[in-house]
């Protein structure tokens, strides 16, 4: 296994651009080609998180499945119509790994390789609508991709509860933005940038997608990776060309993820020359006096605002900061029924869900989901009988999964213990003292 070349290249390249799900699908193909089910299974899994549903990837998740079940499944090629299986990630173990799938007993006359997959999906197809025991929150709006830009139809209304931080998007930005001439006449505007920090998986990306949609305008998501080159100055032409792109296609929301790596304090850079003229591109484009960015509007993702350079927190740049705390339980319930919607599932309590997982960041909470969804496909797989997803296998889940933002709280307490002379960080004190964690 360890002298395939080609599928090391593939796993080689999967490595490099983890996102690309085509070249996924393609490393799944050569596993499964090569016996390799279990690999093969643990990226269906994969492929169905970055996009649940996908055909392609449901047909192998089933030939894969059959496979380690006992049947031998030739892989059928990519255009072949896809097999009816719900759309559920591979089982996978705490650390990690792959489970071993334990095989049908052969006693059983219907064993997973002979199951009648089209009559799996007759029993279930009552429940692919989730059946919820409350109706739970109006489902987030899906977004298009189109090139660099997407016109997302996801608002502030799509956000489940986190109202302090809707309330504080409409006074610092949205507010003078709907009625320019009363934000005129007070002689406030929304120029500048805001930051958006907080424990990492909490929203703030989805948070400034709905920004986005609130004013109708393109969204243009830029990650450290599409700006960093390991080229002399290579760098800073990129970050000047992402800006004059955005200058060119507004009213356009730049989104900035994880702003502390472009933006980081050039004091502490003593030996990192390179980085040091990307933090000074970043501020000139930032910059009112020097350039016009009139109609685009910068918002900065970070988990730690404290590694900010000075000078981008000055008025006109980076000057308002918004908390984007752990989720509250409107949140919660709002984040489950988004991660459950498309999959079969019976009898879920949301709101009893919810009461039981305060402290989870909204990436904790799709943790629970998957997990629930790989507990019941296990014994799918096992009985050979497909069944949904019930609140047993929630609760399972959640025995086995802690909050992992505790790392991140325990950062911000000295921060806001030793360094909030200014008073920047006093929001982020009084959530901590409100949740006790101070």
């Amino acid at each position: 296994m360890t002298d395939d070349p080609v599928l090391i290249e593939m796993l080689a390249a999967l490595d490099r651009s983890p996102d690309v799900l085509a070249l996924r699908l393609r490393v799944i193909e050569l596993l499964a080609e090569r016996g390799r089910h279990a690999e093969a299974l643990a990226q269906c899994g994969t492929a169905l998180t970055q996009e649940p549903g996908n055909a392609r990837a449901v047909e192998l998740l089933q030939q894969c499945t059959a496979a380690l079940a006992g049947g031998a499944a030739p892989l059928a090629p990519a255009s072949a119509e896809p097999a009816a299986l719900p759309n559920t990630p591979a089982v996978s173990a705490p650390d990690g790994q792959v489970a071993d799938v334990e095989p049908a007993s052969t006693s059983n006359p219907e064993s997973v390789a002979d199951y009648d997959w089209d009559a799996a999906e007759d029993q279930v197809a009552d429940i692919v609508a989730p059946a919820f025991i409350d109706s739970g929150p109006a489902e987030y709006a899906a977004s298009s991709d189109a090139g660099l830009f997407s016109r997302t139809r996801v608002t502030l209304a799509d956000v489940g509860g986190m109202d302090e931080v809707k309330r504080q998007l409409d006074l610092t930005l949205l507010g003078p933005l709907r009625n320019p001439e009363l934000a005129k006449a007070f002689g406030t505007s929304a120029r500048g940038g805001l930051l958006l920090y907080g424990p990492p998986g909490c929203g703030k990306t989805f948070i400034a997608s709905a920004v986005a949609g609130e004013l109708g305008a393109n969204f243009y998501p830029i990650e450290i990776a599409d700006i960093l080159d390991i080229y002399t100055g290579s760098s800073e032409r990129n970050l000047h060309s992402v800006f004059e792109v955005a200058r060119r296609n507004a009213p356009c929301v730049l989104f900035l993820d994880e702003v502390d790596a472009l933006g980081h304090k050039r004091s502490q850079m003593s030996g990192n020359s390179a980085m040091r003229t990307v933090v000074n591109q970043l501020l000139n484009e930032m910059d009112s006096a020097t350039v016009d960015n009139e109609g685009v509007y910068i918002l900065g993702a970070t988990n730690h605002p404290w590694d900010i350079d000075v000078a981008l927190r000055r008025p006109g740049r980076f000057d308002r900061m918004i908390l984007v705390a752990l989720p509250d339980p409107a949140a919660r319930k709002a984040i489950l029924h988004y991660h459950l919607r498309e999959r079969p599932v019976a009898g879920i309590d949301l709101g009893a869900i919810a009461a039981r997982t305060e402290g989870f960041s909204g990436a904790d909470l799709a943790h629970v989901c998957t997990s629930a969804t790989q507990l019941a496909m296990a014994e799918s797989i096992r009985t050979g009988t497909v069944r949904p997803i019930g609140m047993a296998d929630v609760e399972a889940a959640m025995a086995q999964i802690k909050p992992s933002a505790g790392a991140w709280f325990e950062s911000a307490r000295n921060v806001v213990e030793f360094a909030n002379g200014d008073g920047s960080y006093d929001e982020l004190a009084m959530y901590m003292k409100r949740m006790k964690m101070r």
